[in-house]
């Protein structure tokens, strides 16, 4: 029995990563970058930025300041301190006194029914008075040229939203390696070259960078229609879709980065907001989706150890088309470019953190981020 299954799997293990491979290669290539679209010339439409920040410290002066300096005009800047408990709110304050175009909203409290960063997202929206609005985090960091390039794009193609892809700064090279598996994993389920498809159901967002007309933001609902969701960004694009506005994305990893996480301790607690609500909190889509990514792309590699003959090299073909991927999202992503052999040891890490996730949501009853716990009835009933 053995010697069926193991050559068959093998056999669709190896179809699957070639097909999957061609079409990442081929999306990709449709995917413009940044770097290769010219800014826009004046006069611009007038972009109100928001930004939110929850005790961040450690990088929002670095992230607000790359605001400031963004050649791009008119610009409203408004940074939204949600209930901060650390020198967020002091650093935010001494800033606005040296720039005092930025304006500063400090936040008390959370109404219930709200998540933090989605309501400090929408009570900064209500204050926009720009064209267009761009959302973003405290810790992005922004190439002054990036404003005006992403409008030359968007006015020569008449998009209503545009997120972009940035690059993820991460201190380690294990981490490198997880950030090329979760690239991977958000390329194969969301599909983003075919966000500017009409016809598509696919969807595409992205916290660092989410620019959006001003008048699509209200007609679908804005972040009222999303209170409940921590992974906000996607379904916010997930709404631009289902209203039939027009979306595209591209690739701005030379224009923008982000500090991602400090340790791989902080990755793990930092991704429990939203890995299970990636699913949609569906246990058995979350089961079958980490028992593929065992099968599929951990075992060939042990697959390699423990057979002989044809079973071995389809395992071989496996293994050579996944790290061929991973070294190929490695220089997209501008990591070491060494970080595509550690593919099978960050998928373990991505699973390990699927399933503590789905057991902390269970055994909590519902999401603890950032000192407050929003109830997995609550978050479940947000459905879009």
């Amino acid at each position: 029995m053995i010697d069926i299954l193991l050559p068959t799997l093998a056999g669709v293990n190896l179809f699957v990563c070639v097909v999957v491979g061609i079409q990442l290669y081929l999306g990709n290539r449709t995917v413009q970058h940044l770097k290769n679209i010219e800014p826009a010339g004046d006069p611009l439409p007038k972009v109100s930025v928001i930004v939110t920040a929850r005790n961040e410290e450690r990088n929002i002066e670095a992230g607000v300041r790359s605001l400031l300096e963004l050649d791009y005009v008119p610009l409203d800047i408004l940074v939204v301190n949600d209930r901060s408990t650390d020198r967020t709110g002091e650093i935010l304050n001494r800033i606005s006194k040296e720039f005092p175009s930025l304006r500063v909203v400090h936040l008390d409290n959370l109404p219930a029914g709200w998540l933090g960063k989605n309501h400090a997202l929408s009570m900064g929206a209500e204050q926009a008075d720009g064209e267009f609005i761009l959302f973003t985090d405290a810790d992005v960091v922004m190439q002054p040229s990036t404003l005006r390039r992403a409008m030359r794009y968007v006015l020569q193609n008449n998009i209503d939203h545009l997120p972009m892809l940035f690059r993820v700064e991460m201190p380690t090279w294990l981490m490198e390696c997880f950030v090329i598996v979760f690239s991977l994993y958000f390329w194969v389920w969301f599909r983003p070259w075919k966000a500017k498809d009409p016809d598509s159901k696919a969807h595409v967002g992205a916290g660092g960078f989410n620019l959006i007309r001003s008048t699509v933001y209200h007609t679908i609902g804005g972040y009222e229609a999303i209170r409940l969701r921590p992974d906000d960004d996607i379904k916010l694009g997930k709404l631009v879709k289902i209203h039939g506005h027009r979306q595209d994305v591209l690739i701005a990893t030379d224009h923008i980065k982000v500090p991602w996480y400090a340790s791989l301790g902080e990755l793990v607690h930092g991704l429990e907001k939203n890995v299970f609500s990636g699913t949609d909190y569906n246990i058995p889509l979350t089961v079958t989706s980490s028992m593929v990514a065992l099968l599929f792309h951990v075992f060939p590699f042990v697959g390699l150890l423990i057979t002989t003959g044809i079973t071995w090299w389809l395992y071989l073909g496996v293994v050579c088309a996944l790290l061929l991927m991973c070294w190929l999202a490695s220089r997209n992503l501008r990591n070491r470019w060494t970080c595509f052999v550690g593919f099978p040891l960050a998928v373990l890490i991505f699973v390990w953190i699927q399933w503590r996730t789905m057991f902390l949501n269970h055994w909590y009853g519902g999401i603890r981020w950032r000192e407050t716990l929003y109830p997995l009835a609550e978050l479940k009933s947000n459905k879009i």
